[in-house]
């Protein structure tokens, strides 16, 4: 929590900027708000700069998300930039710096009793899997690492995943699923082939 204090103090002049561009290029608001699964499957709102406008087509619904998503918000992506307002979750204990990847709540009875295992440990703003393929990975192949990951914690493979995160960030690499702005949704082990 410490280093994510600092971290938030030393990034603040550049977040602003940020929040400022994604005003212009998004409009209001300025963060995305959604709730995720943490710790023991305890919910937490999830705290991202917003990369898609919110337009919509002729009958009102959202346009899709390779539609919505900005010039801006690609380049937010592209250098995970986006991820930044999460230092605030990591401060307020809902969150850790590595850990598995916060998901969407709708996931959670969908996980095999091995997969679930995942939220043992709080979650990640970088973890295992995005230094091993980010969202090109398959999700039994992502969900396999978060388990992973918990049964092998320990601080110098934290500090691995971190360094390696910032090499993934310049490399640019796995940032969306083929095909896809984002990622597919998991519909449940052994029926996707989805990313994350």
């Amino acid at each position: 929590m410490l280093m994510s204090s600092f971290m938030l103090v030393i990034l603040a002049p550049l977040m602003a900027v940020i929040a400022v561009l994604v005003r212009v290029t998004s409009g209001r608001p300025v963060l995305f708000r959604q709730e995720r699964p943490g710790l023991g499957g305890r919910v937490f709102m999830l705290l991202k700069f917003r990369t898609m406008n919110a337009e919509t087509d002729d009958r009102g619904l959202l346009l899709s998300d390779d539609l919505r998503l900005t010039g801006f918000g690609r380049f937010l992506r592209r250098t995970s930039l986006d991820e930044l307002p999460q230092l605030w979750n990591v401060v307020k204990g809902e969150m850790s710096l590595v850990g598995p990847r916060p998901l969407l709540t709708e996931y959670m009875d969908r996980y095999s009793p091995e997969q679930a295992r995942r939220h043992e440990v709080r979650p990640g703003i970088t973890g295992l899997a995005q230094v091993h393929g980010r969202n090109l990975l398959s999700w039994e192949e992502r969900l396999k690492m978060d388990v992973w990951y918990v049964d092998n914690l320990r601080l110098r493979l934290d500090l691995g995943i971190l360094w390696k995160t910032l090499v993934q960030v310049l490399k640019q690499d796995g940032i969306s699923a083929r095909n896809h702005a984002s990622m597919p949704p998991f519909v449940g082990s052994g029926r996707s082939g989805g990313s994350s």
